[in-house]
């Protein structure tokens, strides 16, 4: 198969899909594999390296997209990338296709062969999006702490406090990956931590391995108000396989807030679990409403894009091998798990949470 890597063009992206081990590998399986020029520089690496790799180096984006049958990319197409797809091209990406009705439609109307990081799952997990999961929800409590400053419009608490002062009170909405990364983190730095969630299962499993300064509180509307007025820090990461984050955490609830308290909003690419969120990018990454400063930067782990190349393509680089290897035609009857990463197929909605959020037909893969 022909392999297309382009460079990434949302803003503030420096992560790339595919490392030039990665390239190595699927070179050696006999897959031709062309990148973009310059695609690897933001994390590290050279277009020599590709080249050692044995991957084919083009300038242009369209020349790669017009060559390639599959394009692997990490973020999902912006605007100005939709006229490179060619009809009935493989994709293989973070989608989110929930939170971007627009997108859908495009890759609907396209026929593109789409299949999103984010929904495959295995077992009950979702290994594609762990890695990602597990960056933000590390940077969450990070920059939670960096915005509680004064100066970036913070109440000018120190997250850990100090001898004889009061630390800060972090709520964590949704126990996952992430969730569990930004507690442990907070923690860390000295936060009272409390984790919400609504799987009983998961609040023992936490209880049993965090540390002491975090408390867990099964997730209700009451719970979450009673915490509402004293904490300084909320942290959603709330995810619901596919669909679109329902918002926990209301504008009329803003007033009931700390003013200067922060919002760090992980789920924005499903949509945003704060009714006040929009999203935000690294370059301009909060905003303040009601006195309460929001954080809502999309593509988070693209701040640390060397750490985040790593471990994304440990995790992407054997199913982008299966689908090479036996192509989206025939990729479900070799690897069976590749059909909950199918959102579009030639014209068809796969996905239901989707369709959902979209009031568009889905269908059930048969």
């Amino acid at each position: 198969m022909i392999i297309g890597v382009p460079k990434e063009i949302k803003t503030d992206e420096y992560r790339v899909a595919v490392t030039p081990s990665g390239v190595k590998e699927l070179v050696a399986e006999n897959h031709k594999v062309y990148v973009q020029t310059h695609a690897g520089e933001g994390s590290g690496f050279s277009d020599a390296d590709y080249k050692a790799a044995g991957a084919v180096l083009l300038e242009s984006a369209s020349e790669l997209f017009s060559l390639a049958d599959m394009i692997v990319k990490v973020k999902e197409p912006v605007a100005e990338e939709y006229a490179l797809f060619k009809p009935n091209q493989t994709l293989f990406t973070y989608l989110h296709l929930a939170a971007d009705e627009i997108l859908t439609h495009f890759l609907l109307e396209k026929g593109i062969r789409a299949f999103a990081y984010e929904t495959l799952e295995v077992e009950g997990r979702l290994p594609l999006l762990e890695p990602m999961s597990e960056v933000a929800g590390k940077m969450a409590a990070i920059m939670s702490a960096v915005h509680l400053g004064r100066y970036q419009g913070g109440s000018g608490l120190l997250i850990g406090g100090t001898v004889g002062t009061a630390r800060a009170k972090v709520m964590v909405l949704g126990g996952g990956v992430a969730g569990k990364a930004a507690a442990e983190v907070a923690a860390g730095l000295g936060a009272d931590v409390t984790i919400l969630d609504v799987d009983a299962k998961r609040l023992h499993y936490l209880h049993d391995v965090m540390p002491a300064n975090v408390a867990t509180l099964y997730s209700s509307s009451e719970a979450i108000a009673s915490l509402l007025p004293h904490v300084d820090i909320i942290v959603g990461t709330v995810l619901i396989h596919g669909a679109k984050t329902p918002k926990l955490i209301t504008r009329d609830m803003l007033s009931k807030m700390k003013q200067g308290s922060v919002l760090v909003d992980v789920s924005i690419d499903q949509g945003g679990c704060f009714e006040s969120s929009h999203a935000t990018t690294h370059s301009a990454p909060t905003f303040v409403e009601k006195g309460i400063v929001h954080y809502c930067v999309s593509n988070m782990p693209g701040a640390y894009p060397s750490t985040s190349t790593y471990a994304l393509t440990n995790a992407t680089l054997p199913y982008i091998k299966e689908l090479a290897r036996y192509g989206a035609e025939h990729v479900w009857q070799e690897k069976p798990v590749m059909v909950s990463a199918l959102n579009t197929y030639d014209g068809v909605l796969y996905n239901k949470a989707v369709g959902v959020a979209h009031k568009i037909e889905s269908k059930e893969f048969v």
